[in-house]
């Protein structure tokens, strides 16, 4: 595709090793994000985040509103869980949320008001450490699907002598196109977040990188870097190769940086914080309003959707209610997935709620679903070729059918982070994912003894 419009953009420092050419399928890129009705109830996991779950503080009966907090814990991995719509708590029990794991969840019946909780006021930040207790209260996490907490992202120690945050706007995944239209329609939030975190943090750079398949975004983005506020033009907009896993958090730091992180460390680690671009446009609007994480923007996707849309959700709504509102379905579903095709979960049924980290939606018809028949490995290499993390998938795969421990603590495969850019490449069709993953817990289960 031509690069038009890319004049004057940084190109990557570095070109990182690895990944896939997929197909885009970017459906949804020039649908707006509409907002669906108010849902007749929602459930609201206590379990939305990487870390310890949160504990319910609110009981069968109680009237609730729009941002009112009732999920926390004291434990430090965690982020705080607010009720996305007004009306009445009816039950407080045990849900099975998309991975197959059971939570403590809290359903709310709606009254049909989406009427905001009244002790809701923007907070007070004159400090860093103001800015990363208003990061926690929002119950921000990390909105493009690993949900890990941002203010223990952004709550760095001083030697970390961090110097650069990394805006995360590449949306590599096919289908999903949320990312692309915050861009498109919330660029004065991805503005005002930008230089707030930068001047809070003390950030001496920052690189806002997308791949080079949306141009729309980088007129959008280019005005942000080249901003007024930007004095000392530290703020710099940097163009990717469209290639998968580009925009998993590693890959993002070599190319913005040309620095590696080492197996087992954070981009922490050599300097650099990472942030998908919604979440910086929530800190902004958090900011100027005190309405924490109630709601997201999915894409609702796939060859068995009747109207393909993005759509913007409050948190705990019904999966079967969002496809419903987009038509329902064309054609009887074979695959159902929570996030994209290369790592999102599949799901037995839509009678599950909607968690903040969730991005996407994704049915297919049963000739979109069909998988590669498994044959005898040809010892092509192509797995170890594409894997970014310069592992040996067969290696790691053989290991974990013969659930050899010893063999497979020298194969690396803690670090393997699941894209799927392997098994995409396998000519023999080999669940590749499904043996890293088998690795990892025979790992799990040989260090629990």
């Amino acid at each position: 595709m031509a690069k038009a419009g890319f004049d004057g953009v940084l190109k990557a420092v570095k070109k990182v090793r690895g990944g896939v050419k997929v197909d885009h399928h970017k459906n949804t890129a020039e649908k707006e994000v509409v907002r669906i009705p108010v849902p007749s109830q929602v459930t609201i996991p206590m379990q939305q985040h990487i870390g310890a779950p949160c504990e319910p503080l609110v009981k069968v009966g109680d009237e609730v509103g729009v941002g009112q907090l009732i999920g926390d814990t004291d434990k430090f991995v965690s982020a705080p869980i607010h009720a996305s719509v007004s009306g009445k708590v009816t039950a407080v029990g045990n849900v099975k949320l998309p991975n197959g794991v059971m939570s403590t969840a809290v359903t709310i019946e709606s009254d049909g008001e989406m009427r905001l909780w009244e002790g809701i006021e923007p907070p007070k930040v004159k400090t860093k450490e103001d800015f990363i207790k208003a990061v926690r209260a929002s119950g921000l996490v990390g909105l493009g699907g690993a949900g890990f907490p941002t203010h223990i992202k952004l709550n760095f120690p001083p030697e970390k002598n961090i110097d650069t945050l990394v805006i995360n706007a590449a949306e590599c995944e096919p289908y999903i196109t949320v990312d692309y239209r915050e861009c498109i329609e919330n660029s004065w939030d991805i503005l005002s977040g930008v230089y707030t975190i930068k001047e809070m943090l003390g950030f001496k750079r920052v690189v806002i990188a997308a791949e080079d398949n949306k141009p729309e975004a980088f007129k959008v983005l280019k005005n942000i870097a080249d901003h007024e506020l930007d004095k000392d033009d530290e703020v710099k907009l940097m163009v990717l190769e469209s290639k998968y896993p580009q925009g998993a958090e590693k890959m993002m730091v070599q190319s913005a940086t040309g620095r590696k992180v080492p197996p087992g460390k954070l981009p922490a680690d050599v300097g650099c914080v990472v942030m998908n671009v919604a979440s910086v446009a929530f800190v902004a609007r958090y900011l100027k309003t005190g309405k924490p994480l109630v709601s997201r923007s999915l894409t609702v996707d796939g060859s068995a959707i009747a109207q393909p849309k993005n759509v913007r959700v409050p948190v705990g709504t019904n999966i079967g209610e969002i496809i419903d509102f987009c038509g329902g379905f064309s054609a009887e579903p074979c695959k159902i997935l929570t996030g994209g095709p290369m790592m999102g979960l599949a799901i037995v049924g839509t009678d599950l709620p909607v968690l903040k980290q969730n991005n996407a939606i994704l049915a297919f018809a049963k000739d979109d679903a069909i998988l590669k028949k498994e044959t005898d490995c040809i010892r092509c290499g192509r797995c170890a070729q594409d894997c970014p993390m310069s592992l040996v998938p067969t290696n790691i795969a053989n290991a974990a059918k013969k659930r050899n421990v010893d063999a497979l603590k020298k194969t690396g495969v803690t670090v393997c982070m699941e894209c799927g850019s392997c098994a995409f490449a396998c000519p023999a069709g080999k669940p590749l994912v499904q043996y890293m993953r088998l690795a990892k817990a025979i790992l799990r289960e040989e260090g629990n003894k």
